[in-house]
């Protein structure tokens, strides 16, 4: 099985993006670290969306696009535009790419509903590049939904983070499918000059919502153990 990967990297570590597991990644301080949880991400990606895996299958993987950052990688930082989300897309691939986003949102409004206390937490306070980091279910919930207006925003769709996580990214698709030849986007330059396409939107909101459903899901099982919780993203083996 090849699997192509994107690295983004800065001098505190290596953040892999998966190709052809949309959304899915591996980090590390070194590249072969994060080279090294590459296969268990995608076991994990493909256990998500119920497609079988042979796990006694050999991985080739190669990188095939590099990206030098500024950026805090170490703490899922990122703008890099893959060379394939320059396209436009076809309208079965839009499909297909704006079910994971809902999927990704359905699935983490599912855990978030199962934590029994969304205020507790053991987190130590510790600050990041956009202030400080979620530490209970509660504040991981509000952090992940509220990325909807900003990430449609970057595209040019007038969206908001009103209702709950799923209700407002299906609100922000119906706006963009409003806009006459949506799927003919190109990519567009966003705040601080980030690049953006429909492709890296619909990629950032899985990757977005898959960082913070394991950070949850982690806390969450610690505090009250795997029975008590849904696994809908797979962390779990």
């Amino acid at each position: 099985m090849r699997i192509e990967v994107i690295d983004e990297y800065s001098q505190a570590g290596h953040l892999l993006h998966i190709g052809s597991c949309i959304g899915a990644f591996a980090r590390g301080r070194t590249r072969s670290e994060a080279l090294a949880k590459v296969p268990g991400e995608v076991a994990r990606y493909r256990r998500w969306l119920g497609m079988p895996f042979d796990r006694e299958e050999a991985m080739d993987i190669r990188i095939v696009q590099e990206k030098a950052s500024d950026l805090q990688i170490e703490d899922a930082d990122s703008d890099v535009l893959f060379e394939g989300e320059r396209s436009p897309l076809a309208p079965a691939e839009y499909q297909r790419l704006k079910a994971l986003a809902l999927k990704a949102a359905a699935d983490f409004l599912l855990l978030y509903d199962a934590v029994p206390e969304k205020d507790r937490t053991f987190l130590p306070q510790r600050k990041t590049f956009y202030g400080e980091v979620p530490r209970t279910a509660e504040e991981m919930y509000r952090h992940t939904r509220s990325v909807n207006a900003y990430y449609f925003g970057e595209i040019g769709v007038p969206a908001d983070n009103e209702g709950d996580i799923l209700t407002c990214r299906a609100a922000g698709f119906a706006q963009l499918e409003a806009q006459p030849g949506f799927l003919d986007k190109g990519v567009v330059l966003g705040s601080y000059g980030e690049a953006w396409s429909l492709r890296k939107v619909c990629r950032r909101f899985v990757w977005h919502d898959t960082i913070h459903a394991k950070a949850m899901y982690r806390m969450a099982v610690r505090l009250w153990g795997k029975d008590a919780l849904p696994d809908p993203f797979r962390f779990s083996l």
